[in-house]
C-alpha cells in the first residue's frame, strides 16, 4: 500500500509538472523535485572514499556533475533554445540585435539554472559532500590536543569508522562540525545572493516591458493556450493525414469509432508547406499592427494571411523588434 501510494504521488507530481503553465509554479516544481532527488542521493548513494586526493574529487563531483547535467537538460528542454537555433538557421540571426539575444539567452539560462542551483544549495546545506571534499585540507594544528605528525592522509580517513586509530577518530566530531558550518554558511549565502539577483531581474523585466501588468499576463495566457491548442491540433492533423495516406494505399484505414466520426466531419487534409512552417518558427518579440497586438508568429501569420497581404507578410516575418 505504501509503495502504491508513493507511485501515485509521483505520477501526480509528474502530471502537475508538465501541465503547469505558470513559470513560478513550474520552477518551484523543478526545485522540489531536485530537493527530493538530492536528499535520496545523499541518503542512499553518497559514500566518501576516505582517501587523500579522492575525497576532493568525489565531493566536488557529487556537487558539480549532477548540477551540470541538470543545467544541460534544462537548456535542451527549453522551447526557446530551439526557437533561437531555428532563428539563426533560417534567418542567419540578421534581425537579432545584441540586446534581444542577451534577453533570450538570459531567459533560457534563467529557467535552466533552477535545478542545478537547487542541487548545489541543498548539497551545501546537507554538508556531506563539502565535508568529504575538504576534510583532508583541515589543518591538524587547529584541533586542540590532536596527535602531532599526522598528515592529510589521516585527515581524509577521519570520516570512515575504523579508518584511523580510536584516539584520532574522536576528533572527527569537531572536524565535521567545523566543515558543516562552512558548507551551510556558503549554502545560505548562495541562496540569499540568488534571491536578490532574481528579485532585481524581475524588477528590471517589469520596468522595461512595453506592456502593462494585465496585458502581459494576458500575453502569457495566450502563449500557453496557443501552444496547447497547437500541439493538440498537430497531433490530430498528423494522425488524420497519415490515415488519409494509409487509406489511399490500402483502400481502407483501421480507426477507432471516435476517430472515424471525427475524420468523416473533416474535409480532405493537405500537408502544410515548408514556407508557412518557417514563418511561424523562430524567435518572436511583441509587436503591433495598426495599434493591435500581435502576440506570436502564428498570430502575425494569421493576421496577414487573412488580409492576403503576402508582400507585407514576407517583410514582417523577418522583423523581431
Amino acid at each position: 500500500m505504501a509503495a502504491a501510494a508513493l507511485v501515485t504521488e509521483n505520477f501526480k507530481f509528474v502530471s502537475l509538472f508538465f501541465k503547469s503553465k505558470d513559470v513560478m509554479i513550474f520552477n518551484g516544481l523543478i526545485a522540489l523535485g531536485t530537493v527530493a532527488g538530492q536528499s535520496a542521493y545523499t541518503v542512499f548513494a553518497f559514500h566518501c572514499p576516505c582517501a587523500s586526493g579522492r575525497n576532493y574529487c568525489y565531493g566536488l563531483a557529487a556537487i558539480g556533475v549532477p548540477a551540470l547535467a541538470f543545467f544541460l537538460v534544462g537548456i535542451m528542454l527549453n522551447k526557446r533554445t530551439w526557437d533561437l537555433v531555428s532563428e539563426c538557421r533560417l534567418r542567419k540571426c540578421r534581425k537579432l540585435s545584441a540586446a534581444t539575444a542577451f534577453a533570450l539567452l538570459g531567459s533560457i539560462v534563467g529557467r535552466a539554472v533552477v535545478a542545478p542551483l537547487t542541487w548545489v544549495v541543498i548539497s551545501l546545506l546537507h554538508g556531506q559532500a563539502y565535508t568529504c571534499a575538504l576534510s583532508e585540507f583541515v589543518d591538524p594544528s587547529t584541533l586542540k590536543n590532536f596527535p602531532p605528525g599526522q598528515g592529510s592522509e589521516v585527515m581524509a580517513r577521519l570520516s570512515c569508522p575504523g579508518g584511523v586509530p580510536e584516539a584520532v577518530q574522536s576528533f572527527w566530531v569537531e572536524v565535521e562540525r567545523q566543515l558543516k558550518y562552512e558548507s551551510q554558511l556558503i549554502g545560505w549565502l548562495l541562496l540569499a545572493g540568488s534571491s536578490v539577483i532574481i528579485f532585481l531581474i524581475m524588477c528590471l523585466k517589469r520596468c522595461s516591458s512595453p506592456l502593462g501588468y494585465l496585458q502581459e499576463d494576458y500575453w502569457s495566457q495566450y502563449r500557453h493556450s496557443e501552444n496547447t491548442l497547437f500541439e493538440r491540433t498537430a497531433a490530430v492533423h498528423t494522425n488524420f493525414l497519415a490515415a488519409q495516406n494509409v487509406k489511399s494505399f490500402f483502400g481502407f484505414v483501421a480507426l477507432e469509432k471516435e476517430e472515424r466520426e471525427q475524420l468523416d466531419g473533416l474535409q480532405s487534409l493537405r500537408p502544410i508547406n515548408s514556407t508557412d512552417w518557417n514563418r511561424i518558427t523562430g524567435v518572436y518579440l511583441y509587436r503591433e499592427k495598426n495599434g493591435l497586438p500581435l502576440y506570436s508568429r502564428l498570430n502575425k501569420w494569421a493576421t496577414y494571411s487573412l488580409e492576403n497581404n503576402v508582400e507585407a507578410l514576407e517583410k514582417e516575418m523577418d522583423v523581431l523588434s
